[in-house]
Parts: structure tokens; sequence; C-alpha cells
């Protein structure tokens, strides 16, 4: 089966903080932080549908503009999530330019904005370019379970860790994982598209099995249409599996608050994406900024179950060996199974 899920760095583990998720089949993508992201083409800056910051130190968050510069013009509407005080700082950053002439433009780019004020509670609010991006449609939301978004394909939850300032951590959840038998597809002599698409979103919102699918095609250039049901088509060409989970963890102090609250969101995790900034010899100097060991991460990796890690955020002061803080990541995550 091929994963809806696919995650990569925006920089390599020395540069800044950011994590490019494309969602196959979705025609869309997720990105986790905004430090400098002009590796990301435009086409792909363009897929961004949703901003997950896990703070907004200038190095998880200076890539707002640039985002914006290519999202300006096109009908868009981006959600971006952050800490508290998010919607003021995105408020900021959009009031430092002049947008006298945004009336001209054909496509209204949109931002919603919402900030998470503590576990249940969170505050959004609306800025669209056509109005000169000024603040509008404040609201107060509560927050279940931590759940920020709750789609038919997947979900993504946070919990908030300490990093001397509220960081954010993130779980993005496939809800099931759907993939087409391609031989009964083409026994049945059934085309691929966007109908298959719609199906998979019609068995995700439980749609009755009786619901009536219509399936339109060309075939040497005449129309072709046939009509099954739901239940008759899953049965028939999906197969379903639970779905792949991948946890973003960026900066955060080694406390055990921050660790119990990290290995349960990262619980069986198929990716954990995790920072590993400094090596167990600087665990003093590690402390005093509020992160994490190479070890640290490992360990937490560990003891939450994940399959694979995913390090980022290295300090440059090991740029001369970067597989020192590899080496240690990877003791600390197999070690209790050697042993």
């Amino acid at each position: 089966m091929k994963p809806l899920i696919h995650p990569r760095l925006v920089n390599d583990p020395f540069g800044d903080p950011g994590l490019y998720v494309e969602l196959l089949f979705e025609h869309r993508a997720l990105l986790f932080d905004l430090g400098d992201i002009r590796a990301l083409a435009p086409r792909q800056l363009l897929r961004v549908s949703d901003v997950f910051v896990s703070h907004t130190h200038m190095d998880h968050f200076i890539g707002f503009d640039h985002l914006l510069r290519i999202l300006l013009g096109r009908e868009r509407n981006v959600r971006l999530y952050g800490p508290r005080g998010f919607i003021a700082q995105v408020e900021h950053h959009l009031g430092g330019y002049t947008w006298n002439l945004v009336g001209n433009y054909t496509g209204e780019l949109a931002f919603e904005v919402t900030e998470i004020l503590d576990s249940t509670t969170a505050r959004r609010a609306r800025f669209a370019c056509r109005s000169g991006f000024r603040r509008a449609a404040d609201a107060e939301l509560e927050l279940s379970g931590g759940m920020l978004l709750a789609e038919d394909a997947i979900e993504v939850s946070c919990t908030l860790l300490d990093h001397g300032t509220p960081s954010l951590a993130f779980r993005l959840a496939e809800t099931s994982h759907l993939n087409v038998w391609k031989d009964r597809l083409q026994a049945l002599g059934l085309p691929t598209g966007g109908w298959l698409r719609d199906l998979k979103a019609a068995v995700r919102a439980g749609a009755p099995p009786e619901t009536p699918i219509t399936i339109r095609w060309h075939e040497a250039g005449v129309p072709r249409e046939v009509r099954h049901t739901l239940g008759w088509l899953h049965d028939t060409l999906l197969r379903e599996a639970p779905g792949q989970t991948l946890v973003y963890v960026a900066d955060c102090a080694a406390t055990d608050a921050n660790a119990g609250r990290i290995v349960a969101l990262a619980r069986s995790a198929d990716w954990l994406c995790i920072e590993c900034t400094f090596l167990e010899e600087d665990r003093d100097h590690a402390a005093r900024k509020f992160h994490l060991t190479a070890a640290d991460a490992g360990r937490l990796a560990r003891e939450a179950g994940v399959k694979r890690i995913i390090p980022f955020h290295f300090s440059p002061k090991y740029e001369a060996r970067p597989e020192a803080l590899e080496a240690e990541l990877y003791a600390a995550f197999l070690g209790a199974a050697e042993g």
C-alpha cells in the first residue's frame, strides 16, 4: 500500500526547523514550523493548506513572510496554528506592510489563525487580503484532547511543552489507510480518477453501504457510465488498514513533565521527528537553553515505542561531527532492546 503521509525535512539537520508533509492523493501538503523555507519550490508551498508552528523564535517563524509572498494574489485559505500570543504575532507581521492596492487582486488570500491557550482552550481570528489583512472574526474555541484538525482522512492534535516559552508538539494521524486493488479495478474495466478519492471519502465519512456511486469516463472518445453501491465497491476494490502517524517535537526542555507529554503523544508512532540539539557532554548547556540532548531524544523515542526517528535541529557547534549526535541518538533508542 502507498502511504498517505510523506514527510521530509525542509533543510538539513543543521538548518532552520521545518517539516514538509505531502499528503498523497490529497493534492495538498502540511508544514510543521516556518523557519527558512526557501528550499521549497513555489509549487510545493502552493499545496500547503495548514501550517503548525511550535513557537515563534526566529528560526521557527521567519519563513512566514516568504510564504505570504508566494501566496499573495491567489485564491487561498491557509490555516495557521501556534501557541499563546500567535494571533497578535501574525497580525504584527501583516501590519508591517502597506496594502492599499490589494483591492485590485482577483484572488482572495486569507489566513485563519488559531492560538492554543491551554490544553482545553484556543482562540481564532481571520486575516483576509481584500480588507488589508485587518483582524476579524475573533472567537474562543474549546479543544477536545488537543484536537486541532479533524477531517475524513487525517487528524492533527497537539500538546503543550516548556521551552522557557510555550512550545507545541504535534501528532498527525491518518484515520485509516485505504488502498485500491488495481488488478480488480482493471478486471472490472473501471478507470482510475477522482471518483476513487470520492469513494474513499464516502467510506471514511461512514456513508450507508447502499449509497449509489456513479462512475463516468471516456473510452476511445466514447462516454461511459456505470453505477454501483458504496458497499459493493468497498468490498470489491478497497483494502483497509490502520493509518500511519507522525509526531513532530521541536524545542523543549528535558523535564519530567515534557517527557511524559512527549511519550503520550508519540506512543507507537510510525515517525517521530524530534530535535537533537546537543550531546550529553553538553547537558548543562542544553538545560540552560531549554533543549533536549540526542540521548534524551533517543530515550523518549524508545519509551514511546516509535518505529522511525527523523532527527533535526542540530547545534552548529557539531557541524564537524554530526555523526556524534546520530550515534548518541540511536544508542539511546536501541539500548534497552539490546540490553
